[in-house]
């Protein structure tokens, strides 16, 4: 190994160790403690955003915080509007969906969440992904705002 490139592997190094010093308060803070990460628009579409968003996702959980994924589907739901000759519509800067769509459901609001099942993926080491679908009084189905449910 040549000594310019021994000297950059050496600088990379330092930086990363700089940056953990910088999140330890953080990590001690939020140790054993669960987040939850909203993951949707351009992370959800851009390669490597999506792979570091994953690293970054797993590291947490490593160092033992755990993670929750709220997954939101906004240019998804928009492509398969458009393929169906559908145009998005929003008011107040919410998707309004129409019972006939029956993939997409209608937009509900969250009402309650039971939490007990991401416990227990929790405690079992997993990383749970919530996709903000609901179920209504009669069975069917709502497509909730990401944002929301994650809130």
């Amino acid at each position: 190994m040549n000594k310019e490139k021994s000297t950059k592997e050496m600088e990379k190094l330092i930086k990363k160790a700089d940056v953990l010093l910088e999140a330890l308060p953080y990590i001690r803070n939020l140790y054993k403690k669960t987040i939850v990460i909203k993951y949707g628009g351009s992370a959800m579409v851009a390669e490597d955003l999506k792979k570091n968003f994953a690293m970054d996702v797993v590291l947490l959980k490593y160092i033992g915080i755990n993670p929750v994924i709220v997954h939101g589907g906004g240019p998804q739901i928009g492509k398969t509007l458009e393929k169906m000759g559908k145009k998005s519509q929003f008011v107040d800067g919410l998707r309004v969906t129409d019972p006939e769509i029956i993939d997409i459901g209608m937009v509900g609001e969250v009402e309650s969440i039971n939490a007990g099942i991401l416990n227990t993926l929790d405690d079992g080491g997993f990383i749970p992904i919530i996709a903000p679908v609901g179920v209504g009084e009669h069975g069917e189905a709502y497509n909730i705002n990401a944002d929301f449910v994650a809130g």
